[in-house]
C-alpha cells in the first residue's frame, strides 16, 4: 500500500506536499484533495505525464482531463476566447464546483488527448490543492478512480483504486462536504461541466455533466444563454425540420422545372 499523507497533521503536511510538488515536476502523479472528489494530478505541460494520468484510470485519448487552476488570470492564459458569460459564470462559482469547456490558445505547447482545440477548465474550493495549484501551476486533474469505479471521496478510496501507479497521496480528510445538499437528485457528485465553445454560433451555454452546480443556479447568472438537453432536442428538431422543409421545396422547384424549362432558376419573389 502506498503511503498516504495525513495533512491534518502539520509535519506530514510539509512533507507530503514537498514530495508531491517534486513528483508532479518528474512528470509523475499525485492524489489530491478537491471540493468535490479526489483527483488524480499530472504536470498539465508534460504529455508523457498527461498519458500516465489517462493509463493510471484506464481511459483513452478521447477522454482528454480537466485542468485545474489556482487564480483567474490564468482563464485568459490558458483560453483562446472568454466569452462574457465564461466571465460571469467565474465569478460566481469559482472557486468551486464547475467546469467550464473553452477554446483553447492554439499556442499552447500541449498534449492532453483528443481535445479537439478545446480546454476544460476549473478551479477548486480547496486550500490546499489552490496552494499546490499556486506552486505548480496548472495541473492535470481527473478524478482519482478507475474508469466506471466511483469517484474516490477519501484519499484512502482512491488508493484502493490506484494503488502504486500514483507517487503522493495527500490526505485533506473527505471531499465533497460543501455540496452534500446542493447536488440535484441523480446529479453527479464531480463538478457540473458547461461548454462555453458554441456561443458565437448561437449554440448557447451547454451542459455536459450535470454535478453540484444546479441548472437553477446557472441559470440564476446567466438566464436563457443557458441551454438544457429538451431546449437542445427541440434547437436540432427545428433544424432537421428545416433542412427537410428546403430539400421539400428543392424537389418541387424540379418537379416543376421539369415540366416547364423555363421556370427553372427562377429567384424567390420574397
Amino acid at each position: 500500500m502506498p503511503t498516504i499523507y495525513d495533512c491534518s497533521q502539520p509535519d506530514e503536511l510539509l512533507t507530503g506536499t514537498r514530495l508531491a510538488r517534486q513528483a508532479l515536476g518528474r512528470g509523475e502523479l499525485a492524489v489530491i484533495p478537491t471540493d468535490t472528489v479526489y483527483g488524480v494530478a499530472a504536470d498539465a505541460f508534460n504529455a508523457a505525464a498527461v498519458q500516465r494520468l489517462l493509463d493510471a484510470k484506464g481511459r483513452g485519448r478521447q477522454q482528454p482531463p480537466p485542468v485545474l487552476i489556482g487564480a483567474l488570470d490564468a482563464l485568459d492564459a490558458l483560453a483562446a476566447e472568454v466569452p462574457v458569460e465564461a466571465r460571469q459564470l467565474a465569478h460566481a462559482f469559482w472557486p468551486g464546483g464547475l467546469t467550464m469547456v473553452l477554446k483553447a490558445q492554439p499556442s499552447l505547447v500541449w498534449d492532453l488527448g483528443e481535445t479537439h482545440g478545446t480546454v476544460a477548465l476549473r478551479m477548486p474550493n480547496q486550500k490546499l490543492a489552490l496552494e499546490l495549484l499556486g506552486e505548480t501551476g496548472p495541473l492535470a486533474v481527473s478524478s482519482a478512480n478507475k474508469t466506471g469505479l466511483p469517484a474516490a471521496k477519501t484519499a484512502a478510496d482512491a488508493a484502493d483504486m490506484l494503488g502504486e501507479s500514483i507517487a503522493v497521496y495527500l490526505d485533506a480528510g473527505p471531499a465533497g462536504a460543501d455540496y452534500a445538499d446542493r447536488a440535484d437528485s441523480g446529479a453527479s457528485e464531480s463538478s457540473t461541466i458547461v461548454d462555453l465553445t458554441g456561443i458565437d454560433e448561437g449554440a448557447g451555454v451547454r451542459i455536459l455533466r450535470q454535478g453540484v452546480i444546479s441548472v437553477e443556479q446557472l441559470r440564476a447568472v446567466i438566464g436563457d444563454v443557458l441551454k438544457t438537453d429538451e431546449q437542445t432536442a427541440e434547437q436540432t428538431a427545428d433544424v432537421e425540420a428545416a433542412v427537410e422543409t428546403g430539400a421539400a421545396d428543392e424537389a418541387v422547384a424540379e418537379d416543376a422545372a421539369a415540366e416547364d424549362p423555363a421556370k427553372a432558376g427562377e429567384p424567390d419573389a420574397g
